[in-house]
């Protein structure tokens, strides 16, 4: 049974999900990682969840707050052997809930071209994309997305 805990980034279940992703992610990017992996510290972050399968944790996700009505996505992640089990779109609802008990109505969220799982995650899931935005602005292997939450 797949159960999800809200906490903390300073939750040790976290820290290892992350350094997990970080690894996954520096392969991916290649020569592009150091350059987005400046913009996914975790120190700051508050609102982070954790996917559990029999006590162990197995994927996460987070928001951390982009402006007054905004939440953004981050470090989002799910083993490689758990993969295709829709945990993160569990992952991803739930973020999507929480953002709304916040008093947010909005994500969004920055993926590389690189990551086609992440991709077909967030079309499916809802997001559409808009234009770069932030520090992405200017870079062609990133793909921005937003969706705006209902209650």
């Amino acid at each position: 049974m797949i159960t999800l805990k809200r906490t903390n980034s300073s939750n040790q279940d976290f820290v290892e999900m992350v350094k997990q992703l970080d690894s996954d992610l520096a392969i991916r990017d290649g020569e592009d990682h150091a350059f987005y992996n400046q913009f996914n510290s975790i120190k700051m972050i508050k609102y982070t969840i954790i996917a559990y399968m029999d006590n162990t944790p197995i994927g996460c996700g987070a928001i951390k707050t982009f402006d007054n009505t905004t939440m953004e996505v981050k470090r989002m992640y799910v083993t490689p052997e758990q993969r295709g089990k829709g945990i993160a779109g569990k992952i991803l609802a739930e973020l999507e809930t929480w953002t709304l008990e916040l008093g947010f109505t909005r994500c969004i969220l920055e993926t590389g071209m690189n990551q086609p799982e992440a991709l077909a995650l967030y079309h499916k899931s809802g997001f559409v994309r808009i234009p770069n935005y932030g520090q992405y602005e200017n870079i062609n292997s990133s793909f921005c997305f937003e969706k705006v939450l209902k209650h």
